[in-house]
């Protein structure tokens, strides 16, 4: 009998994003780009603490394999949001991207947790195409697509 390789699962994503032109941006680049993975949105700080520590509302959330962070969100900052990711013991490897709107002198200016440092951090791109562009970086950052176990 042919043992057969599990298929791969997919990759499961954290959007937290409170604008919902961007994450309908995102959610489209995810698609035209052919990036086939599990997307969760949360729009604001306080739920995407909920999601992460898997609290309230999201007591059956999947750990995220990648986590986009916007870091202007409602009720807790995006950077207070960072951190606890940086710091919990299930995630503290998990790749975080930042998707700001700020210009990149401000970007710099801003501390980021300097003991819990973001993978990347990436200026949203107001036009769409340029932002199919960034989301196919994941590639080149290796964050799987396809998650296997």
């Amino acid at each position: 009998m042919d043992s057969c390789p599990a298929p791969p699962r997919e990759a499961q994503i954290l959007l937290v994003e409170d604008n919902p032109g961007d994450v309908r941006l995102i959610e489209e680049a995810f698609h035209d780009g052919h990036i086939n993975n599990n997307i969760h949105t949360i729009t604001d700080g306080k739920d995407a603490l909920d999601f992460i520590n898997r609290e309230g509302d999201y007591e059956d959330a999947p750990r995220p394999d990648v986590v986009l962070l916007d870091l202007n969100l409602p009720r807790v900052d995006g950077e207070d949001v960072l951190h606890d990711i940086k710091h919990h013991p299930e995630l503290e490897d998990v790749p975080v991207i930042v998707l700001t709107g700020l210009d990149e002198d401000l970007i710099e200016s801003r501390d980021l947790d300097h003991d819990a440092d973001e993978d990347a951090v990436l200026k949203k791109p107001v036009d769409p195409g340029e932002f199919v562009d960034v989301i196919r970086e994941f590639e080149n950052f290796r964050l799987s697509v396809v998650r296997t176990d």
